[in-house]
C-alpha cells in the first residue's frame, strides 16, 4: 500500500470529524420541531458534540503518546459507530444527548489524533498536502452532511442523517487495520525494526528509509538528555504552545462554525424560505470549502504557510464586513438573499485557502517530537472550547445585537488573528520535523 493510500485511510478520521460537525446544521430544524427546542436548547444540543470533543481531544494526546497513533484511532473509528446509532435510535433528548457526546469524543480525538499521524507518515516536500488531505476530507464530510441533509429533508430523516456517520466509521476502522503505526513513533519507543519497516512500507527506497529513520534516531538521542516530563514546560515549547493554542482560538472565535452549525439558520433570516432551500443553499457553502481546500492543498507545499494564512484572515475579515452590512441594511429575499450568499461564499472560500487546513497543519509540525501528542492535544483542547463558546453565543448575540454586529465582531477577531500570525507564526515549509524542532532550539 503507497504513502498516499495509506494517507487517505488515516484521512478518513477527517471525513467523520466534517459530517458529524456538520450534519447538526441540517438535523436541527427538525430537531427543533420534534423536540421543542428553545434557542437555549438549540445551542446545548449542538454544543455538548462540542463539549465532548474537548474531552476527547484533551486525552488523547497522552493515550496516543502511550499506545500508539493506530490503536487509539481504531478506538476512535468505534466510538463513531456507536455515537452514530445511540443518536438515530434516541427515543428522548437525553439519549440523543449522549449520542452526541460520544460523536464529539470521537471527533475531539480524531481532529487531534490523524493530522499528527499524517504528518508522522510524510516525506517532508510533500508533507503540507498530505496533512492537508485531512481537511479537504473534513470539508467533503462537511458537504456529504449537507446533501445528505437535503435528500433527507422531512421529519424522521434527522435520524439517518445522524446515523448515516457509522458508515463511513466503520470504514475507517477496517482501513486501520491495514496501515503501519507512525514510524516516529516507533522509533521513539526504541522499536527500530519496526520502524524501518513502516518507513519501508512509506517510501520502498531502503536508502531513503535508512537515512530518515538515522535522523529521527539522532533527533531522539538528543531528547534523551531532557527530562521527558518537563519537556512541555521547557522554554523551547512556549512559543510553539502560544502560536498552536492562539490559533486554535483564532480558527474557532472567527465564526467559522456559525456557519458551519447555523448556516440554513442565516439563510432563513435572509429570507431564503423552505428548510430544503436553506439546506440547498448551505450545500453550496459546503461545496466552495472543497473546492478551496483543494487549492490550498496545491498551494500550501509552493507559496508557504504563513501567506495563505495571512491571505485567509484578510479575505475573511472583508467577507465578514460585506455580510455584517448586508444585514444591517436590512430587507430580505432577494438583494440581502444575494449579499448573505455571496459574502458566505467568500467567507468560507478563504477559511479553506488558510485557517482552515493550515492550522492542523501547523500544530501537527511544531511541537518537539516528545510532546508533539501533549502540544497537539493541549492545542485542539483549545480549539474545541472556543468552538463551544462560539456555538453557545452565536444565536444569542443574534438575538441580543442582531446578525449585522454579530458578524462585524467576528471580523474584528479576523483583524487580531493576521496581526497574531504576522507577529509569532513561522514558516515551516520544505522543513522536516527534526529541522523544525532543531529551529526553536537556536531560539533558545
Amino acid at each position: 500500500m503507497s504513502q498516499s493510500l495509506i494517507a487517505l485511510v488515516a484521512a478518513l478520521g477527517g471525513l467523520l470529524f466534517g459530517y458529524d460537525t456538520g450534519v447538526i446544521s441540517s438535523a436541527l430544524p427538525f430537531l427543533k420541531q420534534a423536540f421543542q427546542l428553545s434557542a437555549l436548547m438549540q445551542g446545548v444540543l449542538t454544543s455538548v458534540a462540542l463539549g465532548g470533543a474537548a474531552i476527547g481531544a484533551i486525552g488523547a494526546g497522552w493515550l496516543s503518546d502511550r499506545f500508539g497513533r493506530r490503536p487509539v484511532i481504531l478506538v476512535v473509528a468505534a466510538i463513531f459507530v456507536l455515537g452514530g446509532v445511540v443518536s438515530a435510535i434516541a427515543p428522548v433528548l437525553s439519549v440523543l444527548i449522549v449520542g452526541r457526546v460520544l460523536v464529539g469524543a470521537g471527533i475531539g480525538v480524531a481532529s487531534m489524533l490523524t493530522p499528527i499521524y499524517l504528518a508522522e507518515i510524510a516525506a517532508p516536500a510533500g508533507r503540507g498536502a498530505i496533512v492537508s488531505l485531512n481537511q479537504l476530507m473534513i470539508t467533503i464530510g462537511i458537504l456529504v452532511s449537507y446533501l445528505v441533509g437535503y435528500v433527507l429533508s422531512y421529519d424522521a430523516g434527522w435520524r439517518w442523517m445522524l446515523g448515516l456517520g457509522a458508515v463511513p466509521g466503520l470504514v475507517l476502522f477496517c482501513g486501520m487495520l491495514t496501515v503501519p503505526e507512525s514510524p516516529r513513533w516507533l522509533a521513539g519507543h526504541g522499536r527500530n525494526d519496526a520502524a524501518r519497516a513502516a518507513l519501508l512500507r512509506l517510501r520502498s527506497d531502503p536508502a531513503v528509509a535508512d537515512a530518515e529513520l538515522a535522523e529521527l534516531r539522532a533527533d531522539l538521542h538528543k531528547e534523551a538528555h531532557v527530562e521527558r516530563r518537563a519537556q512541555l514546560a521547557a522554554q523551547r515549547n512556549y512559543k510553539p504552545l502560544i502560536i498552536g493554542v492562539g490559533l486554535a482560538i483564532i480558527q474557532q472565535v472567527t465564526g467559522i462554525n456559525t456557519v458551519i452549525y447555523f448556516a440554513p439558520a442565516i439563510f432563513k433570516a435572509a429570507g431564503l424560505g423552505s428548510n430544503s432551500a436553506t439546506i440547498l443553499a448551505t450545500a453550496g457553502i459546503g461545496l466552495v470549502n472543497v473546492v478551496m481546500t483543494i487549492v490550498a492543498m496545491r498551494l500550501v507545499d509552493r507559496a508557504g504557510r504563513r501567506p495563505l494564512l495571512l491571505t485567509g484572515l484578510a479575505g475573511m475579515a472583508a467577507s465578514l464586513c460585506v455580510l455584517g452590512t448586508g444585514f444591517l441594511l436590512g430587507g430580505s429575499g432577494g438583494f440581502l438573499g444575494w449579499i448573505t450568499a455571496l459574502s458566505l461564499a467568500a467567507y468560507v472560500g478563504f477559511f479553506a485557502v488558510g485557517l482552515g487546513p493550515v492550522f492542523w497543519l501547523l500544530i501537527s509540525e511544531i511541537f518537539p517530537l516528545a510532546t508533539r501528542g501533549q502540544g497537539t492535544s493541549a492545542a485542539t483542547f483549545a480549539n474545541w472550547g472556543a468552538n463551544l463558546a462560539v456555538a453557545l453565543t452565536f444565536l444569542l448575540l443574534i438575538d441580543g445585537v442582531g446578525a449585522g454586529l454579530t458578524f462585524f465582531i467576528y471580523a474584528v477577531f479576523s483583524l487580531g488573528g493576521f496581526v497574531f500570525t504576522w507577529t509569532l507564526v513561522p514558516e515551516t515549509r520544505g522543513k522536516t520535523l527534526e529541522q523544525i524542532e532543531a529551529d526553536w532550539e537556536r531560539t533558545e
